[in-house]
């Protein structure tokens, strides 16, 4: 048997014909699973290693189309077959278009079925050779991935580093919005001048005025000294303000101001200071819907939203995941000084499945928990956390409903980092707040704003 083996699960309602195909791949070299239903393929693919599916069609309870969207989901690297004894054209055309390589015809000749299986025998090889090789895909702004949502935010990148202009980064947690700042302003005129990152919602309402703007001495108890504010601070170059949307109305009209009048008044301060500072906000929110419920200024809105980008979540662009897990295994690897350990194939389909509500920043953290705790020189299923191995298996269960799905998801969270509410909070994207609801949906307490 060769070293590394294809291995092929066969699905189909008939006993008979799983038997005749597994006896038919044996003498090739293949390793065979069989499944007389989808919901015991969808079992199998959650605990084996799989290359290639080989499914009926029609089959009781969930068809072939079915398990097919799952995979082409689920585990996109897995090429599929469609076997049918009703062929249509329409039904030839709905399987490609759920992710099916090739559609054959019952009864079929070995040559058929031999021939459809050296394709895509073929893609999988070669898509493990470009794995075992990967190399970290870059660009000038050192954003890792080739993506074309990717290549789409490094477009609006290159823009904005020609001019000026203000700009809005949308997306959500963990998705790298300060990364997409650092790059334009360190690919920008302004590259040697200060690049200055303010967290709002990590300064109290209180203090937001004095730490933004700065202050005079004597100016309230405790201003021993006189300190510029950190629009002062970057001066000539950048100011990233993070979590925009945590500010307040009152303050929204002060920054407002700055970005009209491009003066800042400190704490006490007769006249106004004269700053040339490029802005460039952030939110995990939607501006305009908090527009439309009064809850942020329209007019610093438009102010802000000159240049608008927006990065799309982990999920929407999985042809990045691969990319990114080998940068963060190479770089934390160096970190720790040890050799970087190989990432079993298991692993990978697990990392493509899985739904990253925390985005890129909880695939960083968890490639780095990996490397800690991998004694061995392969990183395998085992090693993974117990919600990231089980999620796949939710889709065995097709009558539970969306929230019922979600509760189990988030409590899998919850194990994963022992109770921790402010951890998983921060995986899944939410607040604390919002946790608890969806914990305890009938609490009584009201949906909290995201």
């Amino acid at each position: 048997m060769p070293r590394n083996p294809i291995r092929i699960l066969i699905v189909d309602d008939s006993p008979d014909v799983l038997e005749m195909l597994s006896r038919k791949l044996a003498p090739r070299g293949f390793v065979t699973f069989t499944a007389v239903e989808v919901a015991q393929a969808v079992d199998l693919l959650a605990s084996e290693a799989v290359d290639i599916v080989l499914t009926d069609y029609k089959m009781p309870k969930v068809t072939g189309l079915e398990l097919i969207r799952h995979i082409h989901s689920h585990y996109p690297r897995i090429r599929v077959i469609m076997l049918t004894g009703y062929p249509t054209i329409e039904g030839a055309v709905e399987a490609v278009k759920v992710g099916a390589e090739e559609y054959l015809t019952k009864p079929f000749t070995d040559e058929e079925l031999f021939r459809a299986l050296d394709k895509a025998v073929e893609k999988v090889r070669s898509q493990k050779l470009s794995l075992q090789k990967a190399i970290p895909p870059s660009n000038p702004y050192g954003l890792i991935g080739s993506s074309p949502a990717l290549q789409n935010v490094c477009n609006f990148i290159k823009k904005a580093c020609s001019n000026d202009a203000t700009v809005l980064i949308e997306g959500e947690s963990g998705t790298g919005k300060e990364l997409v700042a650092r790059a334009i302003h360190y690919h920008s005129r302004s590259e040697r001048a200060p690049f200055v990152p303010v967290n709002c919602s990590a300064i109290p309402e209180t203090l937001m005025e004095s730490e933004l703007f700065g202050y005079l001495k004597g100016s309230f108890t405790g201003a021993n000294e006189t300190r510029a504010g950190y629009f002062i601070t970057a001066d000539g170059g950048t100011i990233f303000l993070d979590e925009i949307a945590e500010t307040s109305l009152s303050m929204q009209v002060k920054l407002l101001r700055v970005l009209q009048d491009k003066q800042v008044y400190m704490i006490s301060a007769k006249s106004p200071r004269n700053v040339r500072v490029r802005v460039i906000a952030a939110t995990n929110k939607n501006l305009q819907a908090l527009v439309d419920q009064g809850n942020f200024r329209e007019d610093l809105f438009y102010r802000l939203n000159v240049l608008p980008i927006s990065i799309p979540p982990l999920r929407e662009r999985p042809e990045d995941i691969i990319p990114l897990t080998h940068h963060f295994l190479k770089k934390y690897s160096q970190e720790i000084n040890r050799i970087p350990p190989q990432i079993s194939d298991e692993v990978l389909d697990a990392f493509l499945a899985h739904p990253w509500q925390g985005n890129v920043r909880e695939l960083e953290n968890l490639v780095y928990r990996l490397l800690l705790m991998c004694e061995g020189d392969t990183i395998t299923l085992s090693d993974l956390p117990d919600y990231l191995r089980f999620t796949l298996k939710t889709f065995k269960n097709l009558t539970r409903s969306l929230a019922e799905v979600e509760l189990e998801y988030i409590k899998n969270v919850l194990d994963s980092v022992q109770g921790n509410k402010t951890q998983a909070a921060e995986i899944l994207g939410i607040d604390r707040k919002t946790l608890h609801h969806k914990l305890n949906p009938r609490s009584g307490l009201p949906t909290p704003k995201e």
